[in-house]
């Protein structure tokens, strides 16, 4: 049996969904296929939104938040279960799952359940859970798959004592101790700052010399700093030799010769593309390890009418930049003429306990690229919403140009990071200066007003660099 799309997207996940949206909205025929029994893919069913409902219940029960306003010795309530940590998550995803079916239903595109593989460059055959057989003749395809934990070939995941990001979610136990390979990345990062607030040892294993390499050096440099205060102990400049299980416990012995003795392992060894079983070889689509897929700037692959988007298309695999690429990828294909690029503007964010988040340059990638800089910083200590609320250690930083003020990069450690960048967001997407915000009002007290406080102290470095340019001169 066959029937006549406009648009097939293979995956209902952040990218799958806008995608196919964005084509519904200006009357395009679409189906969407999904594997899984409910849509959502990894934003919604195990990566980004669980990760982040775990990071509040942890704060939550943890009372972490509370130990810094109060200064009390607030302990994790005792009789913790998984069920007690996990059922804020569930009722999330679920609810979420909800949204999702009413966006798909209200741009009427066809929701089928199957695993599908490229026929050819314009049918998509589907397997679906009953054993049926479908083919969806195409005008154009969407390559939303989304992406799975990688699992090193020499490790044994049980998802009982040795978890990846995925299973981890599933765990039957709260462990008193845990270690996390590969935690220098976003996923170790995030997942170690949780288990630690819930008072949970942790030990990261990183085969990089520090955490976050793309993140501003002296924030990451902090973040540890933080990490190791509540108990998180690092082993940088190491991988994993071996890993072997017992009842109730794993041995991981590093390549230093160091033996590990953690109840469970968390590997957050990267991510793969989950383009295994499409046939993208088949009808020319070309990709790169871990199945990587290579497209151009409208998100176009090696066959014309075959886009991709999101985790398929590798860093930065992000929620947010996801939904971007496939509304992009939409509007070229169907020539609309609506939403043609992804700005250039990104912010990132980084769910760890404390929130990092970040948007434009680093000092690094200044004096890489030669680029004259300064640097404005404001501190959440000295901000009284800081002190109310008991987070002393969080900063803001400010990075410009010293010729005309325009601000070039905004990086964020502490309590509601991720919110806050935005507003060093539009400035720069607005091409502004750190000017914008002497010149705002913000309420107080508020973190906001830490741009302002940042900006000024960026205005008296911008002084001092005058006077001497001008004694030297």
């Amino acid at each position: 049996m066959s029937e006549k799309y406009d648009l097939v997207v293979i995956g209902s996940g952040p990218a799958g969904e806008k995608g196919a949206a964005q084509a519904a909205y200006f009357g395009k025929k679409v189906a969407m296929i999904e594997r899984s029994e409910n849509p959502g893919g990894t934003g919604i069913n195990t990566g980004t939104i669980p990760s982040k409902t775990l990071r509040e219940t942890a704060l939550y029960f943890s009372g972490l938040r509370q130990r810094g306003l109060y200064g009390i010795d607030y302990c994790l309530r005792e009789g913790l279960t998984v069920a007690d940590f996990m059922h804020r998550k569930q009722v999330v995803i679920e609810n979420e799952w909800e949204i999702v079916r009413q966006n798909i239903d209200r741009h009427n595109i066809r929701l089928i359940r199957g695993t599908a593989a490229l026929k050819d460059a314009h049918t998509v055959h589907i397997a679906t859970p009953k054993g049926a057989a479908l083919d969806l003749e195409t005008d154009f395809i969407l390559i939303a798959a989304g992406s799975s934990p990688y699992h090193p070939p020499n490790i044994r995941f049980d998802h009982r004592l040795i978890y990846d990001s995925d299973s981890i979610l599933h765990m039957s136990r709260i462990p008193k101790t845990m270690a996390v390979v590969g935690g220098g990345g976003v996923v170790g990062v995030e997942y170690a700052s949780v288990f630690a607030a819930l008072g949970v040892q942790v030990t990261l294993v990183e085969k990089r010399d520090g955490l976050l390499s793309f993140v501003d050096p002296e924030i990451s440099s902090r973040l540890q700093g933080h990490l190791d205060r509540i108990g998180v102990r690092f082993h940088f400049g190491e991988a994993v030799a071996s890993v072997q299980t017992s009842v109730d416990q794993v041995s991981v012995t590093l390549t230093s010769g160091a033996i590990l003795g953690p109840d469970i392992v968390l590997f957050a060894a990267g991510r793969e593309s989950n383009v295994r079983d499409l046939g993208l070889e088949s009808v020319g689509v070309q990709t790169l390890q871990r199945g990587i897929i290579m497209v151009n700037d409208q998100f176009q692959t090696s066959v014309p009418n075959i886009y991709a988007a999101g985790d398929v298309l590798g860093f930065p695999a992000l929620a947010s930049i996801s939904m971007e690429q496939a509304r992009v990828a939409m509007v070229h294909a169907f020539d609309l003429h609506y939403k043609e690029n992804v700005s250039k503007v990104i912010p990132l964010a980084i769910y760890a306990i404390p929130e990092i988040a970040m948007v434009g340059l680093t000092e690094k990638d200044c004096k890489d690229e030669g680029i004259e800089y300064l640097v404005g910083r404001a501190f959440y200590d000295k901000s009284p919403r800081g002190q109310i609320i008991g987070d002393t250690e969080g900063m803001l930083k400010l990075i410009f140009r010293p010729s005309d003020k325009r601000l070039l990069g905004v990086h964020m450690m502490g309590e509601m990071s991720s919110e806050l960048i935005h507003i060093g967001a539009h400035v720069m997407a607005a091409n502004g200066s750190i000017d914008s915000f002497i010149s705002a009002v913000y309420n107080y007290p508020t973190l906001s007003d830490s741009y302002k406080y940042a900006a000024y102290d960026g205005l008296g470095n911008l002084a001092t660099w005058s006077a001497g340019r001008a004694a030297v001169g």
